[in-house]
């Protein structure tokens, strides 16, 4: 630029050995201006964050695919499958709980290792089922381990971080047991909040020949780190369903063609017996305190009592539930030899 007398203005040119050079009028501003706020880990593609989130995004887009017209799941009542609250990580703890979830190819995003661990033959197929699936192995100090767990986790030197528990749905869990030709067997929770007695009555449903267990959206227990714990690792292999409503749920395998058994203190002592065991069935436990609700009671075709000392006041869901799949599993073993 020049000014009114014609001569170039002060600072408009440079000089160099090259001679007066006309200047950048500004070009190089932008260099000065930085690369704006930084991203949030959830859009860096190397931060875990990220992963998770398109873990979750992949999980919700195949949700809607199985849904109807408004993208509501399908089944007898349209319950959510993803987790209950939130969208945070789970972690499972001890030796054999870890080693099921990864033996189950549930997509563990770090394996936890405490420093100087003993090792054993658990230890080392953990060990080679991780690196085999380049899940990050991070070797920490004792006392990051015990905040990682939770206060009242054991956890063995071990723990696995898994993304938020995907529950099945009542109706489609019924549908594949029928498929395959198998006979329902099924423990439903009403009013259950103790993640300990969730994961017991995994445990007992895998172990006596059961299907899954289905909890209510609503006041009750979830999958958590101690359900997990508890379940010994059965929780790998036994599915969880979630029912909006537990009471139509109930109704929809009634309708299916499903026995519904309440357990309560005020129910007959006896199980219906031997024509009652080939049966498809799902078992309904009550809470400790209150057992089962009114809706639910009167939903079920028969309400039963397990017999006790009267010493003792009463038997805790876990206990309860196993008691029964015990009797069923064994009715059932007893009408089959009685059929050779």
């Amino acid at each position: 630029m020049k000014n009114s007398g014609g001569k170039p203005r002060a600072g408009a040119v440079r000089k160099s050995k090259k001679g007066a050079q006309v200047g950048t009028g500004g070009h190089g501003r932008k260099a000065l201006e930085g690369r704006g706020p930084t991203p949030k880990a959830e859009d860096r593609e190397y931060h875990v964050a990220y992963k998770n989130k398109q873990l979750r995004e992949r999980a919700a887009a195949k949700a809607e695919l199985r849904g109807g017209r408004d993208g509501a799941p399908r089944g007898a009542s349209g319950a959510a499958r993803r987790a209950k609250t939130g969208d945070e990580s789970e972690i499972v703890t001890g030796r054999n709980s870890v080693l099921e979830a990864l033996r189950a190819a549930i997509p563990a995003s770090t394996l936890y290792i405490a420093a100087r661990v003993e090792m054993d033959d658990r230890m080392k197929e953990i060990l080679s089922i991780a690196t085999g699936r380049a899940i990050p192995v991070l070797e920490v100090m004792r006392p990051e381990l015990d905040r990682l767990a939770g206060r009242d986790a054991v956890h063995q030197g071990v723990a696995l971080k898994v993304p938020p528990y995907e529950y099945a749905h009542p109706g489609e869990l019924l549908d594949l047991t029928l498929r395959k030709g198998q006979t329902p067997l099924f423990v439903a929770l009403d009013g259950i909040t103790d993640p300990r007695n969730l994961g017991a009555i995994i445990r007992s449903t895998a172990a006596f020949g059961g299907q899954g267990v289905i909890v209510p959206q609503r006041r009750s227990v979830g999958m958590t780190a101690s359900a997990w714990k508890t379940s010994a690792g059965a929780a790998a292999r036994t599915p969880v369903a979630m029912a909006s409503n537990l009471t139509a749920t109930l109704k929809e395998f009634k309708k299916a063609g499903v026995f519904v058994l309440g357990l309560d203190g005020g129910g007959d002592t006896s199980l219906p017996g031997l024509s009652f065991a080939d049966r498809p069935v799902v078992i309904v436990v009550g809470s400790e305190g209150k057992g089962l609700s009114r809706l639910v009671t009167e939903t079920c075709d028969a309400v039963v009592s397990i017999p006790i000392s009267a010493s003792t006041e009463s038997l805790n869901a876990g206990i309860a539930a196993s008691v029964t799949l015990y009797e069923i599993s064994k009715l059932r073993a007893e009408a089959k030899a009685a059929t050779r």
